[in-house]
């Protein structure tokens, strides 16, 4: 698995947590930034590049951190093919990955500690999609935005 991950100035920390993990786990991955510093960035900057790696078959998977995670994944899901999800707990992280087959994980820094972002990001990297009656449902999604996107 080779996975795109980025940050606005909001999630810096735990982009860097989450790289470790991935050092770790032993998947490889691209740091798209943001090197900041203390300066402020715009979260669309950082998710579009991510989510077009994604869509476009160079990665397998995004993550995406900035101050809530709520901007990068409202981003992240206008790139056609992305299924973005937000997530704060561990039960979302699994469900998400086994139901909606998920692309792309965001996560907010102001709203998980380090700790617990280590722990939704180890569930979504490993967890797999269970496929069966969800695969109807994202073939739907994909129809709707083969016809509307």
């Amino acid at each position: 698995m080779k996975v795109a991950i980025a940050s606005d100035h909001g999630g810096t920390n735990i982009r860097e947590e989450i790289k470790q993990l991935m050092d770790e786990l032993k998947i490889e991955y691209i740091d798209m930034g943001c090197e900041c510093g203390s300066g402020s960035v715009d979260y669309p900057d950082y998710a579009f590049p991510v989510a077009n790696m994604v869509a476009n078959g160079e990665v397998d998977r995004g993550i995406l951190i900035c101050g809530t995670g709520i901007g990068m994944s409202i981003s992240a899901n206008k790139v056609k093919g992305i299924r973005c999800a937000l997530a704060h707990d561990t039960f979302s992280a699994k469900a998400t990955r086994e139901h909606n087959d998920t692309n792309v994980l965001a996560m907010g820094e102001r709203v998980i500690g380090p700790g617990l972002a280590r722990e939704i990001a180890h569930i979504w990297l490993t967890t797999e999609f269970t496929a069966g009656r969800h695969a109807v449902r994202i073939g739907k999604i994909a129809d709707y935005e083969e016809k509307h996107l």
